[in-house]
């Protein structure tokens, strides 16, 4: 099974080792045709401390890293 990637925007880089990306979706909702932006924040490892807050970075599913890190910053 292929691993998910997910675009986004980093909106905190203040712990070692990670950041946190926001991920903004857009979809139109089934009945009344709007579109509805919706978004959600992910822990993402970036092992050398090389992003910083508004970058935009895609990132991939991984192994647990630690209780709340399941994905990976891949070079953007």
């Amino acid at each position: 099974m292929p691993k998910r990637i997910l675009s986004g925007t980093v909106t905190s880089d203040q712990n070692a080792q990670t950041v946190t990306v926001q991920v903004v979706r857009r979809y139109k909702h089934p009945l009344l045709q709007k579109t509805i932006k919706k978004s959600k924040k992910y822990r993402a490892h970036d092992a050398n401390d090389s992003f910083k807050v508004g970058d935009t970075v895609r990132i991939q599913e991984c192994a647990p890293i630690s209780k709340t890190k399941r994905w990976e910053v891949i070079a953007e």
